[in-house]
């Protein structure tokens, strides 16, 4: 039987948040900033920044859209194409980040897959050794190791990594 869209989403977001509340306990003695990669609507941003009030979160997004309450000041909020933003990433955010989160799936599937192909190597130079990275897309790369995410994560439905350089 074919899953709903509801109920989908409905894993999507439980994991999003377990995943997010791991890898705020995971990384509580790394330094380093947390980088969210896409900002939507703002929610996940809102739950970082009660995660990790007292850490910079930079987000990453190509045209700011997110609710008024969620959205991060000039100095954090990097605009553009990812494939233009990350790769210099580090002279902006001056401290490898700690944790990455990335919530950029979209409905063409294909597209999403190829942009995590490339952004998985990306995350390696502007991440810390130890560092989590918990994102809806799979990703595969030298220095990425896949880590079992909690229990309420639905299988295929969350990633976690760590990075190991």
């Amino acid at each position: 039987m074919r899953e709903s869209r509801l109920l989908s989403f409905i894993h999507r977001i439980t994991a999003q948040r377990a995943c997010l509340n791991r890898a705020h306990y995971m990384v509580r003695e790394l330094p380093g900033p947390v980088l969210e990669l896409g900002l939507g609507n703002g929610r996940t941003y809102d739950h970082l920044r009660l995660l990790f009030s007292d850490r910079e979160i930079f987000v990453f997004e190509r045209k700011i859209a997110a609710h008024p309450d969620c959205l991060p000041d000039d100095e954090h909020a990097i605009l553009g194409d990812f494939r233009d933003t990350i790769p210099s990433a580090l002279e902006r955010i001056r401290a490898p980040a700690a944790f990455i989160h990335g919530d950029f799936g979209s409905a063409n599937r294909k597209k999403t897959a190829a942009l995590a192909a490339w952004l998985a190597p990306q995350l390696i130079p502007i991440a810390a050794p130890g560092a989590i990275v918990a994102t809806d897309q799979y990703m595969k790369t030298q220095g990425l190791k896949r880590i079992v995410p909690p229990p309420a994560v639905v299988e295929g439905c969350y990633f976690m990594y760590r990075v190991e350089k």
